[in-house]
């Protein structure tokens, strides 16, 4: 992987991939059943104990990095060569040139093949048979994974899920026994504790580095579910997925990122707690990927001003906006100037909260809302649903082959065709139904069909498609690889329908 090094501040990945700063918040929750069900089907070892803060200046932590450090490996990605299709250099077909240099290239196109490509991170065993978290910038597009182990033993992974939403992946290698780090409560940390990180700083194996916890519920990159855990332990690149500690071993954050003018490591480091990561690799082990509810209203900040505005007592809280109609919001009676105050008991300070606490409820699950209105509070019910309209035909590439192996349209996402997607794609007003194209893998037989981003799809084998849904539903369990579609295409001046056929029977 590559990094690029701007020439003022700026957040990396710190498997080496640049991320903007920046956040939007949507209201959506993992569906998963509450964690300490699921987490223990896994193996997972919690410890929830809040740490002794007796102040303890002289310390040595080697006894504690010793029972930390076999749980922490290193992981290399490689990305293989691909080809790709240019022009012949101008120069050589002048006839001038040829004279001296003949026709090396052979005229017209040129098949070349871009040089494979190799990535270092971190990895944390979590389980005895061979669950690994890491970072989803680690092992994004990777297509050969390798783990190393402290006691040098090499095995070759499988990616079982990513998160992009979160930057949270899991690999997973075929072997027993192996020394699981121990999960603490993330929720119990405090601005002051001592920390320790531990990775693969520029290949530099089994390296630890030492700090405090400077910060938490930093919302400092470009991803939609964020809690950050801020440190000064120093962090490089090549620490992407391993392991922060507390001082009595136990795993609070998967390294991420760091905030750098050069690159390199300058005290403001962030991990994603261990909380967040652990709700997201459970949904991917369980179910091969991570859904996500949905309470359907728009949130904005509470501004001291706002918070004047609507009689409250300070800016504590997530402003609605907007609810969507038939959304569980509108149905429980939330409306544009709520504000909420607390979700399923918790307290909420801001809109990122909101975002973070519905992330914790599973769809179908009634919640109490607690919130501001006409100057007093009052609490409603709220049945948390599956975010509607946005699903992916593309299957999580961990899949068994009985998974996925009868599915059809393999790297296409589609969403439903609603009042937002309509304007982003500037959809005509005579398309009336059917499911959007929001993205074509372009290595995909669909991309070589001709299906593109913005394309309405109408029916699917003569089966009329009236939503994501059933876009979904009409590509699963598919009898053979040919599929018939008839959709509508922006052809610039117009919009004009036709038919394909994708045929993935004989896709590598």
């Amino acid at each position: 992987m590559k990094m690029r090094i701007p020439k003022t501040g700026a957040a990396f990945l710190t498997g080496g991939l640049l991320l903007a700063a920046g956040v939007s918040v949507i209201l959506t929750a993992h569906a998963a059943e509450q964690p300490s069900a699921r987490t223990k089907s896994m193996g997972l070892v919690i410890d929830d104990h809040p740490l002794a803060r007796e102040a303890r200046a002289g310390v040595s932590y080697a006894e504690v990095v010793k029972r930390v450090m076999p749980s922490v490996v290193k992981v290399e990605v490689t990305t293989a060569a691909k080809e790709v299709t240019g022009n012949v250099p101008g120069f050589m077909n002048d006839p001038f040139f040829r004279q001296f240099f003949g026709n090396p290239f052979g005229g017209g196109q040129q098949r070349m093949y871009t040089p494979p490509e190799h990535g270092l991170g971190s990895g944390v065993i979590v389980t005895k048979d061979g669950y690994i978290l890491t970072n989803d910038h680690v092992v994004d597009d990777a297509d050969k994974v390798k783990v190393t182990l402290q006691d040098g033993r090499e095995f070759t992974a499988k990616v079982i899920g990513k998160d992009k939403e979160t930057d949270v992946a899991v690999v997973k290698i075929d072997a027993h026994d192996l020394p699981a780090i121990t999960l603490a409560d993330s929720s119990k940390i405090e601005v002051g504790d001592v920390v320790l990180a531990v990775g693969n700083p520029f290949g530099l194996a089994q390296t630890v580095t030492m700090g405090i916890i400077s910060a938490t519920g930093r919302a400092a990159m470009d991803l939609k579910y964020q809690d950050f855990i801020q440190t000064d332990a120093a962090i490089n690149p090549g620490n992407s997925g391993g392991a922060l500690v507390d001082t009595d071993g136990r795993l609070i954050g998967v390294n991420t990122a760091i905030f750098s003018r050069s690159g390199g490591n300058e005290g403001i480091g962030m991990a994603i707690p261990t909380d967040l990561a652990r709700d997201v690799m459970v949904s991917l082990v369980k179910d091969g990927k991570v859904t996500r509810g949905y309470i359907g209203v728009g949130i904005e900040p509470l501004t001291p001003a706002l918070a004047k505005q609507f009689d409250l007592k300070n800016d504590q809280g997530a402003l609605i906006d907007d609810v969507v109609p038939n959304s569980p919001a509108a149905k429980a009676g939330l409306r544009s100037g709520d504000v909420v105050l607390q979700f399923n008991g918790k307290p909420i300070a801001d809109s990122r909260r909101l975002s973070l606490a519905v992330a914790t409820v599973a769809p179908g699950e009634k919640v109490p809302v607690r919130i501001w209105r006409d100057g007093a509070a009052k609490t409603v019910d709220v049945t948390v649903q599956e975010v509607p309209g946005e699903a992916q035909m593309a299957k999580n590439n961990s899949a068994s082959p009985s998974d996925s192996s009868s599915d059809t349209l393999q790297g296409v996402e589609v969403k439903d065709l609603n009042p937002q997607t309509r304007r982003q794609y500037s959809v005509d007003r005579k398309i009336t139904q059917g499911a959007i194209v929001t993205q074509v893998d372009p290595t995909s037989a669909a991309a070589d069909a001709g299906l593109k981003e913005g394309d309405v799809i109408m029916e699917i084998n003569k089966q009329p498609v009236k939503s994501a849904e059933d876009a979904v539903k009409l590509t699963s369990n598919a009898k053979d690889k040919i599929t018939l579609l008839h959709v509508w295409s922006n052809e610039g001046s117009r919009w004009i329908s036709h038919y394909m056929v994708v045929d993935e029977s004989k896709a590598g």
